[in-house]
């Protein structure tokens, strides 16, 4: 949550910060800014709203600099304004700090200062972070890097931090504990932001900052020291990621441009590790760890939002196939228990980002008590897959849409062939249903692209509810996450209120709420559960309630209950998951763009959940 962007070098900043920002907005839309130092004085701007705002604003400004500091906010302390969006600025105004992240001890922090006659402009805890450096720096350290390392010991929460100072204006100062900072190495100049993206224009060499680490960046110097003073040797790696990833590439928004790269992504997921002619997976992070999954006592799957519906699907696929145990946890829920975890037990941490500071942290406390960690994630060099003793990236490429589309779909597949691998080595699936899965998943790029060509029928169906207030999605099986995560797509888009729900629970209280202009989706491909839901949507027709279902190509049964049908080509019920939310993710799409709304950029959310 919340983006960041800096540089330091020969050209000019704001370009670079600006385009920089644009890119980054998915992690935060509620204001902007920028700090330039030009050497002669520090400058600050910032304005409420998206980015296009703040450049709006600035037009006509002397912006010449060589140095800078950008955010785009997502607000936690103090309400979406002008006050409140980052930078903020010091009380001698020689300082500026841009931040990410949650301060949990502020309140106790910024009596101290109130009582040492500092005064505050805004509401953010980010404004007493920097006044706390600057008490420190005025008083009791000769140097702002000192200042900085002895302002963190005190600071309890998650951060990034980047400090510009007027004195020293080529010289930036960052530091991260719990949201992630990359910097980017050029020739005579360096470029830091929350992510990648606004870097690959500019280089492929990136140094991935960790917890407890001080960066101190010049334009021909990068020093990279812990809190405890030692200087810690910079690891340099290369970008795997083209700039035409992070681009719309003629789509409308990136939403639609990411549900339609999905025969791609998972064709790219696959690629390398199932050979269908051989009948083979192959998986670097899992072939040599293959006896403590196919041993493990019970596996605990972490993860939030769209990652813990994808694990919800794992955990009737690991226990159909594999015969093991499968418990999944909300992150956010799981830190704050007291869980019971053994000897053999897998911890499996699933997130786009690799970021989620909630998952993060039940990893922490899962690692600390033994546990074997196992991370899917997306983005490589993240700080899951950094704590993880084993895993696996899912090769999606960046997600730039808010809500979740082909993340959802690499991590299925992922964690599909992770449950075959196994099952097949475990002896709990014999060679004939093996193979066949191999194949079935291995069709499943060219399956989806069928679907795709649906996309102008969705359209029609999403104009025809578009001002429906509520939706209720019903799955049975491996069908019901994906009810939950249609519902959620829906939620996340379109504002519509949406619930998802099994099936046969429907009638244990939803059922209240069926009436005659309330739409019922179904997830109802051909599989074990076909009668018994063709049973719940005959009881949502003597109701008088919509029916639009997601069938399975000619299952004409079903078909002649619904008012609006979604097909899908045929497939093995295990691998259906991966073709039923497609026709959900551009039903959710076509009726926020009928809204008018900004789908990439939904109401109150962020990409990257950063900070509790």
């Amino acid at each position: 949550m919340c983006g960041i962007v800096a540089y330091t070098g020969q050209r000019e900043a704001y370009p670079v910060i600006l385009k920089g920002l644009k890119r980054l907005e998915y992690r935060g839309y509620d204001s902007a800014g920028v700090a330039l130092s030009e050497g002669i004085g520090l400058s600050v701007y910032k304005k409420k709203g998206k980015v296009s705002q703040l450049e709006e604003s600035l037009i006509g400004k002397q912006l010449n600099a060589l140095s800078g500091i950008g955010h785009t906010r997502w607000a936690t302390h103090g309400e979406p304004s002008d006050r409140n969006a980052h930078p903020h600025r010091s009380s001698n105004g020689k300082l500026a700090l841009v931040h990410n992240g949650i301060i949990e001890n502020y309140a106790s922090l910024k009596r101290e200062l109130v009582n040492k006659g500092y005064s505050f402009e805004s509401d953010t805890d980010t404004e007493v972070l920097l006044k706390f450096i600057e008490d420190i720096f005025n008083h009791q350290s000769e140097s702002l890097e000192e200042a900085v390392r002895i302002a963190l010991r005190r600071v309890v929460g998650a951060y990034v931090i980047i400090l510009l100072n007027e004195d020293e204006p080529g010289t930036l100062i960052a530091a991260r504990k719990g949201s992630p900072l990359v910097i980017g190495i050029g020739k005579g100049e360096h470029f830091l932001a929350s992510d990648a993206s606004p870097i690959i224009e500019y280089t492929k060499e990136v140094v991935y900052i960790n917890d407890y680490e001080i960066a101190i960046v010049k334009p021909e110097e990068l020093i990279l020291k812990n809190l405890g003073n030692d200087k810690v040797t910079p690891f340099i790696t290369q970008l795997d990621m083209e700039l035409a990833a992070i681009e719309k590439g003629g789509y409308t928004h990136f939403m639609l441009k990411e549900i339609f790269e999905q025969p791609t992504t998972v064709f790219d997921c696959l690629r390398g590790r199932l050979d269908a002619k051989e009948g083979t997976i192959t998986m670097g992070g899992v072939d040599p760890h293959l006896d403590k999954l196919t041993n493990a006592n019970r596996i605990i799957m972490l993860a939030c939002g769209t990652s813990w519906h994808a694990g919800l699907v794992a955990e009737y696929v690991f226990e159909e196939l594999c015969r093991i145990p499968v418990e999944v946890e909300y992150a956010s829920e799981f830190r704050y228990r007291n869980p019971v975890i053994k000897e053999g037990d897998i911890i499996m941490a699933i997130s786009q980002s690799g970021e989620t500071a909630d998952t993060l942290v039940a990893m922490d406390m899962a690692k600390k008590q033994g546990a074997f960690l196992f991370g899917v994630v997306n983005v490589v060099g993240s700080s899951i897959s950094r704590m993880s003793h084993a895993g696996t990236y899912t090769h999606a490429g960046p997600e730039i849409g808010v809500a979740s589309t082909k993340a959802f779909t690499a991590q299925l597949t992922v964690l599909m062939m992770i449950a075959m691998k196994v099952a097949y080595a475990k002896g709990t699936i014999d060679q004939k249903r093996y193979l066949h899965l191999i194949r079935e998943l291995d069709s499943v790029p060219g399956k989806i692209e069928v679907i795709l060509e649906t996309n102008e029928q969705l359209k029609k169906i999403a104009e025809r509810y578009k001002d429906a207030r509520d939706f209720l999605y019903l799955g049975r099986g491996y069908n019901f996450p994906i009810a939950l995560e249609g519902a959620l797509k829906l939620k996340e888009i379109s504002y519509i209120h949406a619930e998802g729900y099994p099936a046969a629970e429907m009638k244990h209280g939803p059922i209240a709420l069926v009436e005659e202009k309330l739409p019922v989706v179904f997830v109802a491909t051909k599989d074990a559960y076909h009668d018994k839901i063709i049973s719940n949507a005959q009881e949502i027709k003597a109701r008088k309630g919509k029916v639009l279902a997601v069938i399975s190509e000619g299952d004409d049964a079903f078909a002649s209950l619904a008012d609006e049908t979604l097909p899908v080509p045929v497939a093995d019920e295990l691998i259906a998951p991966l073709l039923t939310v497609i026709p959900l993710q551009l039903l959710a799409y076509y009726i926020g763009n009928a809204k008018g709304l900004d789908v990439d950029k939904p109401r109150n959310l962020a990409k990257s959940v950063t900070v509790e």
